[in-house]
């Protein structure tokens, strides 16, 4: 296996482990255990859990990132309202665990940010995921008020807050609380809340 590919292995291996078990319990040994490696070969690429949590989440922001950046440019290449409609709701769901692989990365992203509150190694890599993603959104709604998509006088950061929030919410709502928060329900939030900033 290259190099590259058993970093790899090694970080599915430790989001298996968060997603189980927690961030606390992502020990080399225990995310060595779950790749089938010896301690010594992840040991080759990290030198410290810190430094394999440090690189996870950074690898967790880079797979997002590469998502949103192909949802934003379809938004942005699409003719009328009518075709980016739906496309902003496909993007905005990128980030909602709709499906079983969405679900499991919310779950590992809601261990990581908040064990980033008491781990200062992982701050910068959590505040780029919620920049991130107030980013984009801002960007969707600066355009759609550029193109007279959204009510004359919309505050585009205050809304840019409220929408941001409002996907945060629902994924955090959804982890904590599944069988509440359904996928049909975040659908159905989310795009009442759409409907509704279009007035």
């Amino acid at each position: 296996m290259d190099p590259e590919a058993r970093r790899s292995a090694v970080v599915d291996a430790l989001f298996r482990v968060v997603r189980r078990d927690g961030v606390e319990q992502a020990s080399l040994r225990n995310v060595a255990e779950e790749a089938g490696l010896a301690i010594g070969s992840v040991r080759h690429y990290f030198d410290s859990h810190d430094e394999l949590l440090v690189f996870a989440l950074r690898e967790l922001e880079d797979r997002v990132e590469v998502r949103m950046r192909a949802g934003a440019e379809r938004i942005f290449a699409a003719d009328s309202s009518a075709e980016r409609r739906p496309l902003v709701e496909a993007l905005l769901g990128e980030l909602l665990p709709l499906d079983a692989d969405r679900h499991d990365e919310a779950v590992i992203w809601l261990a990581f940010v908040t064990a980033a509150r008491t781990r200062p190694s992982l701050r910068p890599s959590a505040l780029r995921l919620h920049e991130g993603l107030r980013m984009v959104v801002g960007r969707i709604l600066a355009g759609a008020a550029r193109l007279g998509a959204l009510p004359e006088g919309v505050a585009v950061d205050v809304e840019t807050e409220r929408l941001a929030a409002l996907v945060d919410g629902l994924a955090v709502n959804a982890v904590l609380q599944p069988d509440r928060t359904t996928p049909e329900v975040m659908v159905a939030v989310l795009s009442r809340h759409l409907d509704d900033l279009a007035g």
